[in-house]
Order: structure tokens, then sequence, then C-alpha cells
């Protein structure tokens, strides 16, 4: 009985770090993802863009996905005239809690 335990414990270790990895690859996948999300808004933002439903549509779905986490960052980082610092640094946070998580994972 001992002997079908121990036999049964390298799958089980595979089976964990093998879902550690999965939830590792999802997050560094999502947060590049929300990034690249975030600079398409920016550049939304700053091209006038021809009236379309289509691209009203994506248009829309930016602002809706983008602007609640740069809305927090808005709240500490004041606007220099016309330019607005809080996505750059929203970005950063984004990369740091990426290289934190990374770190974390890979210590476990």
């Amino acid at each position: 009985m001992a002997k079908s335990l121990a036999m049964g414990e390298p799958a089980t270790f595979m089976l964990l770090g093998d879902t550690v990895k999965s939830i590792q690859s999802f997050v560094n996948v999502f947060i590049t993802v929300y990034i690249l999300l975030i600079l398409a808004y920016i550049l939304t933002s700053w091209i006038r863009l021809p009236y379309s439903p289509w691209l009203n549509r994506i248009q829309r779905f930016l602002y809706d996905v983008c602007e609640p986490y740069l809305r927090l960052f808005r709240r500490f980082v004041p606007p220099l005239g016309p330019l607005d610092l809080s996505p750059m640094v929203a970005v950063l946070a984004l990369v740091l809690v990426r290289g934190l998580f990374n770190n974390l994972i890979e210590r476990a």
C-alpha cells in the first residue's frame, strides 16, 4: 500500500507543476493582452477615425475595458498640461506586477 502512494507522488508533483506553469502562462498572456488594449486605447484617442459603427463599437469597448483601470492612476498622477501620464504609470504597474508574480511562482 505504501509503495502505491510513493509511486503516485511524482505524478502528483508533475501535475502540480503543470498547473503552476499554466497559471503563470495565463497571467502573463492576460497582462500582455491588457497592455496591448491600453496601447490601442491610447492610439484611438489620439487619432481621429472616420465614423463607422464598427469603429465606434471598438472604441467603446476599449473605453469600457481600459478606463476603469486608468482612472485609478488618474487620481494620483496629475496631468501635465495636455499630457496624461496615467497610461504610462498603469502599464508600468502591470509590468511590475507580472515580474513580482513570476518571481513568486518560480520561488514556490
